[in-house]
């Protein structure tokens, strides 16, 4: 795209490391992205930027778009494809206008693309499809085709078809349905000469796939029709000819349904991007189909207590919410009654998403940021309204992957990069706000604006990471922060009895990377253990009631308090839920369940005098139950036999005010720690009778063809300890698709046929697939249940016992016990006898 285009003079390769947008050198020695990389160019070529040595010659001339000579603004993000690394593609999906989907034409739908695109539909982001790598052996456009639309349940429009010589030769060019027209690329070329002929001057040369593209161009319009008033008028009004139809009016009517996300019609396009293969033709679509800034979904957004849209906000209805939703009594509320709503919006200059932050050798740190409103200019202070600071934007840069140019401003719909802010986050929100406080930012609500944030996903595995000596520990220190500010599905912890520093992150690969990005990169001098697993610890039987008396100097200030905890398993299927009370609160945090109550009970042989409702003047029953129950989440953040957390475990914490809060002394650091100690005493207590480990189980998802499917299956119940759950032909629900779709009747979608595709007998099993809404293609789903333990290094194998022709995806079920003899291997490792 940047070759033709006109930004740059080569074509890169992903396997010699030699593209634009994979400039990190890991990315270059591995051959794979690994950071989504921004990089804007034009589509058609600004006139300096055209080519002149692209010269016409045996019919062939320049390929620039069919349909119009203006020139676009691309702002284009790479994104990577691991699994491991499904975070760097939801923060750029958050940003996004639209997205092209690229398949590979011989593995066609693999379970991580359905995975991706689950996500996009997430966030209703339109979407066309291009299948690439029709030039290999085993490429089947056609079945691809099928896959489209059974395993992502949309509805295929098949805007090219693929050309091989002869029928069953060299993939050479695409026939386009749209424009009914061939495209025919010499071999050999750099891509940018390109034979055109006419569908009637096919005839002559190629008449099979003249007959082709007509079969193809009568399946498109009637799909449109379907979804199209406007197709069918112009169908009706042309007596019903499907080639008659302008090629405009189609492309309008794709347009249409891309943007209306309901219609599910979704365009495919195809080519050979390794051999300079329909790569134009996709640029054209862009440019024709996907959606300008104004015609993106509108973006969500809080302020205050209210929710809505942005647009919502710019009209002034918003903050007109947010005045009858805050308190009648309250300052705000009187102070919003007072001010109109469209003077409070028209101080508003700018509105943007911070979604990325990078750190650069020479240029620091740097936050890339989509503007969905306004202008940001260079200069412009900048209100950080998750953090509620103001940063200055001295300078303002458009990304060219690793290069840069400055700019004066960033306008709504662009994407762009602010050099040098300290606090900036990934999912921040930053407005620019004429007249706003250089100390306190805007005014209130719109200090509260914030954009839709993007989730973390959280991390599963975990590696120690020691500086190499005591000098360096702070620098490294520093540099791990730096390294989870760039990568917020990285976390960092502290191991309270060994104090190492933990590492936590989605997968092996996701941690080799972030390792090597640290101590190559980063240049950090410390070492990284091997990779693990994060476990938990659960009681067996409960606890005898312990009851706790603090009574000494907590930061220099007396402390006296007293409570008792009594711990218990929670029972198969008790979730328990949140409970909210003067008396009795009851939190579900982190798999544990935590009662706080204020208790007063009758003691027969001595009875005491009534309680009279009042607590000392510095604790306030919420201050109360929060503080006894921060004690006991820190009291299960490490278990009594394993350096683990508990899990699964209901703490009642109760406290008697007569007797166990000493007046002024009972300070909250007190509650705190009587909660602390009472409830480490009844883990111990209970721990007594041993305790068990509780490993991560996952939700797995493998793709394999048929003739590995035995293989696959005995591999994860007898070396993996699964618990396999269905064999499927086609899944249905991979990766949170959404449920209410319905499935696509293949017999309704038109595919062309493939190379090499068997006779009459095939096809008529391929009918029979369709009726049953099989894949076409002879692949297999396997779901399962797999201990995370057991998936660790499963990738490789599972591509050597399926020829690499197996996938998979994985996502976090819940903890379950460890039994039998995996359970005495892991206390072995454990403990270390």
């Amino acid at each position: 795209m940047l070759y033709y285009s006109g930004h740059t003079r080569r074509i890169g390769n992903v396997d010699d490391g030699s593209t634009v947008t994979d400039f990190l050198p890991a990315e270059r020695q591995r051959g794979v992205t690994i950071q989504s990389a921004a990089i804007t160019f034009h589509w058609p070529p600004l006139p300096e930027q055209t080519d002149d040595r692209a010269k016409t010659q045996k019919g062939g001339r320049p390929l620039l778009s069919p349909s119009t000579e203006n020139h676009h603004v691309i702002n284009l993000i790479d994104t990577p494809g691991h699994a491991d690394f499904t975070f760097e593609v939801v923060r750029s999906l958050r940003i996004l206008d639209g997205a092209v989907c690229i398949l590979d034409g011989v593995a066609g739908v693999e379970a991580q693309t359905e995975k991706v695109w689950h996500q996009a539909a997430k966030y209703n982001i339109p979407k066309i499809i291009y299948i690439n790598k029709l030039d290999r052996d085993g490429a089947a456009f056609g079945k691809t085709v099928h896959e489209i639309a059974s395993r992502l349940f949309v509805w295929p429009a098949v805007c090219q078809i693929p050309w091989f010589e002869g029928g069953q030769g060299r993939f050479c060019g695409l026939g386009d349905v749209v424009n009914l027209q061939a495209y025919r690329w010499p071999e050999g070329g750099d891509g940018k000469l390109v034979e055109t002929i006419a569908i009637d001057q096919l005839g002559e040369t190629d008449s099979s796939l003249a007959e082709e593209m007509k079969k193809a161009r009568v399946a498109l319009v009637e799909l449109l029709s379907t979804y199209d008033d406007e197709v069918v008028e112009k169908f009706l009004d042309l007596e019903e000819r499907h080639l008659d139809i302008p090629a405009a009016h189609i492309v309008k009517s794709l347009r249409r349904s891309v943007l209306d996300q309901d219609s599910r019609i979704v365009p495919v396009y195809g080519g050979a991007s390794f051999r300079n293969i329909g790569v134009q033709p996709l640029l054209d679509a862009i440019v024709q189909l996907t959606p300008n800034p104004k015609e993106a979904p509108i973006p969500e957004i809080s302020v205050g207590r209210a929710e809505g849209s942005l647009s919502q906000l710019l009209s002034g209805k918003l903050l007109s919410k947010e005045a009858q939703t805050a308190p009648l009594d309250s300052k705000k509320s009187k102070k919003l009654s007072s001010v109109q709503p469209k003077a409070v919006i028209s101080n508003l200059e700018a509105c943007a998403l911070a979604f990325k932050v990078v750190h650069d050798a020479r240029r620091g740190t740097l936050v890339y940021v989509r503007v969905y409103s306004g202008t940001i200019q260079r200069g412009a202070s900048l209100y950080n309204t998750n953090l509620q600071v103001t940063e200055p934007a001295p300078r303002l840069l458009r990304m060219y992957a690793s290069d840069s140019i400055n700019i004066q401003s960033l306008s709504a719909g662009q994407i762009g990069v602010i050099p040098g802010l300290k606090y900036a986050r990934t999912g921040d929100t930053l407005i620019s706000y004429i007249g706003a406080s250089p100390r306190t930012g805007p005014p209130s609500p719109i200090n509260s604006l914030q954009l839709r944030p993007i989730e973390v996903p959280p991390a599963v595995f975990f590696s120690s990471v020691e500086s190499n000596s005591l000098a360096e520990a702070k620098a490294v220190t520093k540099t791990l922060e730096l390294l989870i500010r760039e990568d917020p599905s990285l976390q960092l912890s502290v191991d309270e009895d060994s104090g190492q520093t933990l590492l936590s992150g989605m997968g092996e690969f996701h941690l080799e990377i972030a390792a090597d990005r640290l101590i190559k990169d980063l240049k950090a001098k410390a070492t990284m253990g091997k990779i693990e697993i994060a476990y938990r610890e659960a009681l067996l039987l409960p606890s005898q009631p312990r009851t706790v008396l603090v009574n000494r100097e907590i930061a220099g200030k007396k402390a006296k308090a007293s409570c008792t905890a009594t711990v218990r398993p929670l029972a198969a299927n008790e979730g328990g839920q949140n409970v909210f009370d003067d008396y009795e609160t009851t939190i579900v945090e982190h798999g544990n369940s935590i009662t706080t109550a204020i208790s007063t009970p009758e003691d027969p042989s001595e009875p005491s005098k009534p309680w009279n409702g009042q607590l000392p003047s510095q604790l306030s029953s919420e201050t109360l139950h929060l503080y006894l129950r921060n004690g006991a989440l820190a009291a299960l953040g490490r278990g009594i036999h394993y350096p683990f957390p508990f899990h699964n475990v209901h703490v009642t914490i109760t406290i008697d005010p007569r007797t166990e809060i000493f007046n002024t002394d009972t300070t909250p650091a007190a509650l705190s720690s009587a909660s602390r100690e009472a409830t480490r005493s009844a883990l111990s207590n209970a721990a007594q009778t041993g305790t068990a480990i509780m490993e991560h189980v996952m939700n797995v998802t493998v793709n394999t063809d048929e003739a590995s499917l035995g293989a696959v299956v005995k591999d994860l119940n007898s070396e993996r300890g699964a618990n396999v759950l269905s064999l499927e032909d086609v899944d249905v629900s991979t990766s949170g698709v959404r449920e209410n779709l319905p499935i696509i009747d293949l017999r309704k979608v038109y595919a062309p046929r493939d190379p090499f595709e068997g006779g009459t007998a095939f096809m008529d099993q391929q009918e029979d697939d369709a009726m049953s809404n099989r894949n076409s293609r002879g692949q297999r789903t396997v779901k399962a249940r797999v201990p995370l333990r057991e998936m660790m290094g499963y990738l490789k194998h599972l591509r050597s016992i399926t020829g690499g022709r197996g996938s998979f995806v994985m996502s976090p079920d819940r903890f379950e016990r460890v039994v039998g003899r995996r359970e005495k291997v892991l206390q072995k490792e454990l403990r270390g006898y």
